[in-house]
Order: C-alpha cells, then structure tokens, then sequence
C-alpha cells in the first residue's frame, strides 16, 4: 500500500528548475532512502513531502503529492499535513528550553494541556527514540546541554511526540560521530515497525544498510528507484552505476 505518492512533480525556484518529473511511490512502513550528489534534488524533494518549500520565496511546484490518496497541496491543512508528516533536520535543532518542554511542544500546539497525558506522551517519545534512560533523570534541564548524539534523538523524540504517520529525515546522522550514527540507524529500523522513514542522506552504506527502497537523484531527476539491494547489486542505469562504485559524485 503507498503510502505517500509523487507525481509529474516539477520545482522551480524562481526561473531555475531544482526538480524535474519526478514520479515516486512510497510504501507504508518501510525506509525510503534517497541517495545523489550533492546539490541534485534530494533535500529539495523532501521538504516538498511537508509543504516546507512553502516558506522559500520564488518556489512554484506542480505536479501532485499525496498523502494516503489526499493531495497535501490542494485540500489538506498545512498542520494537519505537519502533525502526519514530521520532519528531523541534518543539525540537531533543540529548543533552547528543558528536554521536557521540547517534547511537549507539539503536543501542546495541539491542545494537550493535562499533565499526565504529557508526561505519557514525553516518556513513550523519549523511550521510543531510544533515549529516554539518559534523559529521565534531567527532564527539567536544557535541551542544549545533551551531547550532538542525544541532541538529535531528541530531536526525533520531539517529532513522535505528535505521532506522525511519516518521518521525513534530512541526512540525520551526517553531524554526527560513528557511535551516534549507529544508534539512529538501529532506531530508524525499530521505527519503522510503526512509521514510514523517508530518509536523505549522502552515505550509500547507510542506505545499503538500512534501507528497503532506494531513489537515485542527479540534476533534479530520479535516474533509478528500486528495492535496495537490487539498486545496489543490478544497478538498470549506468549512471547509478558510476555512482555507487565512486567514478563520479
């Protein structure tokens, strides 16, 4: 079942065309990645997966995208659409307030206000995000003390907290040490149990790791989409080829 669903999606900032056709299919539960050099589309066609391309001037799309059969651009409420669809971003982003406020945020917005549903809620996020043991002593402290690691599973505790139905993430390991690397992998792949993962990023083992489809970007094109270990073992496009063996990128 897709889930989310891209088609003819053209983006045009101003007159250059950042994306171009871009027709994608994404399953329910299961990890997208989407791989590319640099500057080729990959970040851009994932901030227009929850509207955040709205905010940059000069940005025009057309095409569809929807979500469960609704198309996000033409009748869905933009927070509505951002309560289904969460977003982690490449640097850890953590409000500059307590663990628990930043957890709470969300579910605030959306009017949870009683205190022992917060609390329910912040545990299960922090828990689900892997993170909860090294926080549950320090909940009334800043955000901004924990380490990069930390930072962004918060980070992620903060996007569940809202129970998306999608996360969208933005290279979420790439500021990130080894270590911490490894624990957002092992996460995503607990995580996606119950969510759908739309994950950038820029290392290929990663997404050989993890991964169950993989989209290959370049100039604003999907080259190749296809479940991962054949994108990585039977490549259909030379250029996806050259790029996964490291002639080029």
């Amino acid at each position: 079942m897709s889930k989310l669903k891209v088609e003819n999606l053209d983006l045009y900032y101003g007159d250059f065309k950042a994306l171009k056709d871009i027709n994608i299919e994404v399953s329910e539960k299961e990890i997208t990645a989407f791989i590319g050099p640099s500057g080729c589309g990959k970040s851009t066609l994932l901030k227009s997966l929850n509207r955040m391309n709205d905010l940059v001037e000069g940005c025009k799309i057309t095409g569809t995208v929807t979500l469960d059969g609704e198309d996000i651009y033409k009748s869905m409420d933009i927070n509505l659409l951002r309560k289904r669809v969460g977003m982690v971003f490449q640097k850890p982003n953590p409000f500059p307030m307590s663990i628990y406020d930043n957890i709470a945020f969300g579910p605030r917005t959306h009017g949870i206000r009683n205190k022992g549903k917060l609390d329910d809620i912040i545990e299960k996020s922090l828990r689900d995000a892997a993170i909860w043991d090294e926080v549950k002593d320090r909940l009334k402290k800043s955000a901004l003390g924990l380490s990069g690691g930390q930072q962004q599973r918060l980070c992620i505790a903060r996007a569940l907290a809202v129970e998306p139905e999608v996360l969208l993430m933005d290279e979420p390991t790439s500021a990130l040490d080894p270590i911490s690397t490894s624990k957002i992998e092992d996460l995503a792949v607990k995580l996606k149990d119950d969510y759908t993962i739309i994950m950038v990023t820029h290392n290929m083992q990663q997404a050989a790791r993890i991964s169950d489809r993989t989209a290959f970007f370049l100039l604003g094109e999907v080259v190749e989409y296809n479940d991962t270990e054949t994108l990585f073992s039977m490549p259909s496009d030379k250029r996806t080829e050259d790029y996964i063996t490291g002639r080029f990128g």
